[in-house]
């Protein structure tokens, strides 16, 4: 890449921007990111994917939210982050590791009729239930229909991650406004160290999942890849649902295996939205 140029694409409607950490003259720090991903001062997004190097995979990823946190992990990131590297040349092989904070993952390209969408399966590693690895202060071996009260306001929860927190609440009927009022107060909950992703999930049948999320440290969001790991492994947990599962949100779909042995293998679209430059007035605002 040259220098300061970024890439924008989006993975069902949630968007990320992809930076190369050699060919960047500011540092990426809260305040600069926080910047970047604002759409009024900035390009608007819903993250940052920074391409950097790794000795333990053939490339390494650091995921960071629009408030300047790093995430450990997503879904719909590590896809985009695979198309890019692939689209521009920076890995030649259609499967490859990618190093994350939440782990290393494994990334297979296929490719469409359409050259620049790409479907891409990650693997988003293996649903880990245990409490304190989520992790979650509750001193349950696992949180599994856990009643908590909010404002007097309960909810029953399911804790699981992905190599990032999330928490499922099985609900009947989803409502956008609900998520959006209880979303940050779960996020925030005492119980949970550094914070959660919540998850509101309606069974439509056993290949079938309708989802709203709340992601932390970004907000209400259309699609998240690893919140539908999530959702997916919960319900299988509970033979809720079968091992290959549709999971459907506002953004789109994503198609989900949850094994045995609760490796999850995650398949969606990507779609480029543009490439540019950084114009040097936006560098002046970030170096101030």
């Amino acid at each position: 890449m040259n220098l300061n140029s970024f890439v924008k694409t989006h993975g069902l409607g949630n968007e990320y921007i992809v930076l190369d950490e050699n060919a960047i003259s500011f540092e990426l720090n809260p305040k600069s990111i926080s910047r970047i991903c604002n759409v009024n001062f900035g390009i608007g997004s819903d993250g940052i994917l920074l391409k950097t190097s790794s000795s333990r995979a053939d490339i390494g990823l650091k995921i960071y939210n629009p408030d300047g946190s790093e995430a450990e992990k997503s879904g719909n990131g590590l896809r985009i982050f695979c198309k890019y590297v692939y689209d521009y040349h920076i890995v030649t092989k259609k499967q490859f590791t990618v190093e994350t904070k939440g782990g290393i993952v494994t990334a297979d390209i296929i490719e469409t009729e359409n050259e620049r969408a790409k479907i891409i399966t990650v693997d988003m590693g293996k649903a880990i239930f245990t409490s304190h690895l989520i992790p979650t202060q509750f001193k349950d071996e696992e949180v599994q229909d856990k009643i908590i009260s909010i404002d007097n306001h309960n909810f029953t929860i399911n804790c699981v991650s992905m190599g990032n927190p999330h928490c499922v609440i099985i609900k009947d009927d989803l409502v956008v406004e609900e998520i959006k009022e209880w979303g940050p107060k779960i996020e925030n909950y005492f119980m949970f160290p550094n914070r959660i992703n919540v998850q509101f999930a309606k069974i439509i049948s056993r290949n079938e999942v309708q989802i709203l999320i709340w992601e932390r440290g970004a907000g209400f969001t259309l699609a998240s890849g690893s919140s539908s790991c999530a959702v997916a492994s919960v319900l299988r947990k509970k033979n809720l649902i079968d091992t290959n599962v549709t999971i459907k949100m506002l953004g789109g779909e994503l198609k989900l295996e949850v094994k045995n042995n609760w490796e999850v293998r995650m398949t969606g679209e990507v779609r480029q939205i543009c490439e540019g430059t950084f114009h040097p007035e936006l560098i002046q605002d970030l170096l101030l």
